[in-house]
């Protein structure tokens, strides 16, 4: 029988629930069930009553303040500038300091979005008078790390920090902080030496990070000399500060400290800051006597004093030469342009330029030393056999003509006369010994040069040398690489010669030439110069300052030189600067304290405007030491386009020797010699 109403059959239900049976039509609403649903929904609703109502009254009427509330919530963390380390000299006198500062700094992340950030770019700039261009680039570079503030502008007026303060909802993002400017008592002094400092920049950061140092996009980091070289002393490290800040950017709780900026160690260097001064002086001097001397394209030159016992530089002055100030604060396109844009550079003469270590010369008869030390040690001169001193000589199938610097000389020397008067021929003979010695002898002065450290930077610590290949020792396989006819890439006998005399190809920079002559003041020894002498914590009116790290050039090497053959070089350089017929006799001669050296007048091509291609004008030079016996300051003056050594360089290194000895010479008239 079927249990269906209508009694058919019931197919087989395909849920999962057996029938009920006291269900009689079960997809039919019970009471029950109304029930149940009924109080379910009212249970639903005013749960989403409730959840709604709550929203409301956050959204609502307590929207705004729980929204201020999120906004006051900043944290803002800021790196804290810890003041950098003092540079001092010999003496402990402060070169380079500190002195407070007030920097402009504009977080990007604190901006208007989109619109109105332009106008507010051009209304700072304006404030601060800076290239709106220029920091709208800024900003846009610093799209990808808005939380790592711009710095500005340093060293902002009070006025301009007033009127920030009084507008500082028209400036969101914009912060004052207080800074260290770097200070420079000596003005000029130096100040190739010294370098600047500047903010560190994208490459700068990238190849920091690649050394795992701790360095942060707005940071202030060397840019060269001794702040760059010796930056992970002076730059201490940054503190940490939070502040709270709003939506804006704008302060609303003072500064908390969270760890304290350690402040950088001090940098002693070897300089005598007195005779550093002197010596930039003493380049002017040159000047002046070379102008008075009708050399008229006389602009630059270099001197550079040193220790010839450990390398310890005393003094090294490059003119043209210019402030480091330029970089600090309040920076002035026009006065900034000679040392960042070409043209303005080579109008000034180049017054960023190093001359003692970037700047490679033709050495002239101040080489003359390197040949003889060369030519001895290699047996094919004897000191103190003669050759004969005349006013030119030929060499060569051609029979060219060489021609000595005093034509009416004619008569016997041996090697200390003819360093004493410079002659010219007695050399040209000794670089033609070494040409027809045959293909191997042709590269022996070359060795003997490179061993007395020319052709290589000279290991200064402070770096920033010319390059190799800017410092020339000419060889036969260096004409081969360095010309395209078969002519120039030829080695002839006036190459040998003209190198004996220090001329044609061969360039060495004065810290080269310096090096040189404190080997032959020290018996022998090649030294590395070096201007840092150590670290130290300050000290105080109580306190010591405590060195940290010493520093010096490394153990001087011995060039292998044959002592004899040194002697005979030491007797020519006194008899250079005692002798009757010395080159710099006539400033040297009556100076209290025994000075030996050498007198160059070196020809170089320098083109300059109104002259032909090729113009030849004469560089001046003097190196030497003193005391004769028993030396303690090597100097090595250069005057660009000053004319012969004896008028212009040999004046100017004496102003050195005069300071460092506290003694002055009798005024005696110059001359003009090689």
């Amino acid at each position: 029988m079927s249990d269906t109403p209508y009694g058919e059959r019931r197919n087989p239900s395909p849920r999962f629930l057996p029938p009920d049976p006291s269900v009689s039509a079960p997809y039919r609403l019970t009471p029950g069930l109304a029930v149940r649903v009924g109080i379910l929904g009212i249970v639903a609703l005013a749960v989403f009553g409730l959840l709604f109502f709550r929203l409301w009254s956050l959204q609502v009427l307590s929207g705004e303040r729980y929204l201020k509330a999120a906004q006051n919530n900043q944290l803002r963390t800021i790196r804290v500038e810890a003041p950098r380390g003092p540079i001092l000299d010999a003496e402990g006198r402060v070169i380079v300091g500190n002195t407070p500062g007030t920097a402009v700094k504009l977080w990007v992340g604190d901006m208007p979005k989109k619109q109105g950030r332009y106008a507010m770019i051009k209304r700072l700039a304006t404030v601060l008078d800076v290239p709106a261009g220029r920091l709208a680039q800024e900003v846009d570079d610093r799209a990808v790390d808005p939380l790592t503030p711009i710095t500005v502008k340093t060293a902002v007026h009070d006025d301009q920090v007033y009127y920030l303060q009084e507008h500082a909802s028209e400036f969101p993002g914009v912060q004052i902080q207080q800074t260290y400017l770097r200070d420079y008592p000596y003005q000029s002094l130096a100040a190739q030496v010294l370098g600047y400092v500047g903010e560190i920049s994208p490459q700068e950061l990238k190849a920091k990070e690649r050394l795992k140092a701790d360095y942060r996009m707005g940071d202030k980091i060397g840019k060269s000399g001794v702040e760059s070289t010796f930056d992970s002393y002076l730059r201490g490290a940054a503190g940490v500060a939070q502040i709270r800040v709003d939506s804006l950017g704008r302060p609303q709780g003072p500064l908390e400290l969270r760890s304290d900026a350690k402040p950088g160690t001090a940098v002693r260097l070897t300089l005598d800051i007195k005779l550093q001064r002197a010596a930039e002086r003493a380049i002017r001097y040159g000047i002046q006597l070379a102008r008075d001397n009708k050399q008229y394209n006389v602009g630059g030159g270099a001197i550079i004093a040193l220790d010839p016992r450990d390398g310890a530089v005393r003094a090294m002055a490059s003119y043209p030469t210019y402030k480091p100030s330029v970089y600090v604060g309040r920076i002035d396109p026009q006065k900034l342009a000679p040392l960042v844009n070409n043209a303005a550079a080579k109008e000034a003469n180049f017054p960023g330029l190093n001359r003692v270590t970037q700047v490679a010369y033709p050495p002239g008869s101040t080489w003359k030393p390197v040949t003889a030390l060369a030519a001895m040690q290699e047996h094919i001169l004897s000191p103190y056999s003669s050759i004969k001193c005349t006013g030119k000589a030929e060499y060569g199938l051609d029979k060219q003509v060489f021609r000595n610097w005093d034509p009416y000389v004619n008569r016997w020397m041996n090697l200390p006369e003819a360093l004493a008067t410079s002659c010219d021929t007695y050399f040209y003979d000794v670089g033609n010994r070494f040409y027809e010695g045959g293909s191997a002898m042709r590269t022996r002065l070359q060795v003997w040069a490179r061993k007395f450290g020319f052709g290589a930077p000279t290991g200064l610590d402070i770096g920033n040398e010319a390059p190799s290949w800017q410092t020339i020792v000419p060889t036969p396989a260096w004409r081969k690489k360095t010309f395209k006819s078969d002519w120039d890439k030829a080695w002839n006998p006036g190459d040998s010669i003209q190198l004996a005399i220090g001329q044609k190809d061969v360039t060495v920079t004065p810290l080269q030439m310096a090096r040189f002559y404190a080997m032959i003041a020290n018996g022998g020894k090649l030294i590395t110069p070096y201007v840092v002498a150590d670290v130290e914590q300050p000290g105080t009116k109580l306190q010591q300052a405590v060195t940290l790290r010493q520093f010096g050039g490394t153990a001087p090497r011995d060039a292998g030189v044959d002592p004899a053959a040194l002697q005979a070089v030491r007797d020519g350089l006194w008899a250079a600067t005692h002798s009757t017929n010395g080159t710099s006799s006539a400033v040297f001669g009556t100076f209290p304290v025994s000075i030996s050296g050498k007198t160059g007048t070196a020809e170089k091509v320098v083109n300059l405007p109104g002259y032909p291609v090729g113009h030849l004008e004469d560089q001046s030079w003097w190196c030497g030491y003193g005391p004769s016996d028993d030396a303690k300051l090597v100097v090595c003056a250069v005057i660009e386009n000053g004319g012969h050594g004896s008028s212009a360089a040999a004046p100017a290194a004496l102003k050195v020797f005069e300071q460092y000895f506290h003694h002055k010479a009798a005024t005696r008239q110059l001359v003009n010699v090689d």
